[in-house]
């Protein structure tokens, strides 16, 4: 092999590569360094203070089949992605179409839907948890409960209502990202379908599902797959409108507590990270599972 070419060739191009090596360190010191710890530290005993004690599968085992906190999580978990993924699409799905047609100031409409994405998770949850606040207070109960004539609910603090409520809102979070995708879907519909089927006799609905969701598919299998994965990670909205506020974590009873805030309480509050790292591995392991199989799913029914 002729090394002199290929080092001619590597200082040709020495600043592609520094320009590319930036991001790529960045990348193993805060990404796959951090990733590769905490899977070490998962067969550890290790509480900060003290330095790690190694207990190789104790912190899996305990977590699996003592922890009945984790498998609460878990449940919760399962309830969340599927109160948000398949009703957010929807939404997302009915909205988007509806500001691809021919209407004034579509625009306004985009940007109206969506300014939650781009307002800070933070800032929604905490105006959130103050339209649901108290029994009289909250601007939900007395605006819509009350004037309806029917009795108001503490929305956070009972154990019926309180994830429905953090579900409720992350809909509302995330559908103008949905929108803004399935918008960029829909622009790549060619209209003369359109028109051929209304030649054709075809009605509105007929065309929505013969023609619009038909060629969106991939457009749908990709919200699909990083809704969930999104929704099983979520953690702002349970922290702050259950616990953030000096209330319990995950609200009465643990109603609303889903698997990475737990992680957090485990790990930062009670500082045991041995074991908040093994939960982060088999949630990680639940996740990549569960998108695997939603992968293989879609695409046996979707013709690319």
């Amino acid at each position: 092999m002729n090394k002199k070419p290929f080092l001619q060739e590597l200082n040709r191009q020495k600043m592609s590569y520094i320009f590319i090596a930036a991001p790529f360190i960045l990348f193993l010191i805060f990404v796959l360094g951090p990733a590769i710890a905490s899977f070490i530290l998962s067969f550890t005993k290790y509480n900060v203070i003290q330095p790690a004690e190694f207990v190789g599968m104790a912190n899996y085992k305990a977590i699996i089949l003592q922890d009945a906190r984790f498998w609460k999580a878990i449940k919760n978990t399962l309830v969340y992605v599927i109160g948000v993924v398949p009703f957010g699409i929807c939404i997302a799905l009915i909205l988007a179409v509806a500001i691809d047609q021919r209407i004034k100031a579509k625009n306004f409409f985009k940007g109206v839907l969506f300014l939650p994405t781009v307002t800070s998770i933070v800032a929604s949850s905490v105006m959130w948890r103050w339209l649901f606040a108290g029994e009289k207070y909250g601007f939900i109960n007395y605006f819509i409960v009350i004037k309806l004539g029917l009795k108001p609910v503490d929305w956070l603090l009972s154990p019926t209502w309180t994830l429905p409520s953090i579900i409720i809102m992350s809909i509302w979070a995330g559908l103008g990202y949905n929108v803004i995708l399935f918008l960029a879907g829909l622009q790549t519909i060619p209209h003369a379908m359109y028109e051929a089927a209304e030649v054709d006799g075809a009605g509105y609905w007929h065309k929505f599902f013969r023609i619009t969701i038909p060629l969106l598919k991939p457009t749908i299998v990709f919200v699909s797959i990083m809704s969930v994965i999104v929704s099983f990670q979520v953690f702002e909205q349970v922290y702050l409108m259950t616990g953030g506020g000096g209330g319990q974590l995950g609200g009465v009873l643990d109603s609303a507590l889903t698997a990475v805030p737990y992680l957090f309480d485990k790990g930062f509050n009670k500082f045991q990270m041995g074991y908040a790292s093994s939960m982060a591995y088999i949630l990680f392991f639940i996740i990549f599972t569960l998108t695997f199989i939603n992968i293989k799913f879609v695409k046996s029914k979707v013709e690319y």
